[in-house]
């Protein structure tokens, strides 16, 4: 069954904190990994492989340079659970 977009946006959250230590609550829907929550490229990857894990979808390398807010990624795995 697909998660809702609160669901998913709480379970990435989870997944940036383990990776980066940033706080749950500072990942917000409008916020982007790379400018606000100052994520690198390597620990996006981690973060996207997780995400994989843990939704149950498969986001492609060349998909991951289109996720830059934390929006992007919930609506792709939103979308991915269909």
């Amino acid at each position: 069954m697909a998660q809702s977009e609160q669901e998913i946006l709480e379970g990435l959250a989870e997944i940036v904190n383990e990776e980066t230590g940033i706080e749950t609550d500072s990942v917000e829907l409008d916020k982007s990994f790379t400018d606000d929550l100052d994520i690198d490229s390597l620990s996006m990857m981690t973060i996207v492989v997780n995400a994989e894990e843990k939704f149950s979808v498969r986001i492609p390398d060349d998909e991951v340079k289109n996720l830059k807010t934390v929006r992007d990624a919930v609506t792709f795995i939103h979308t991915a659970q269909g």
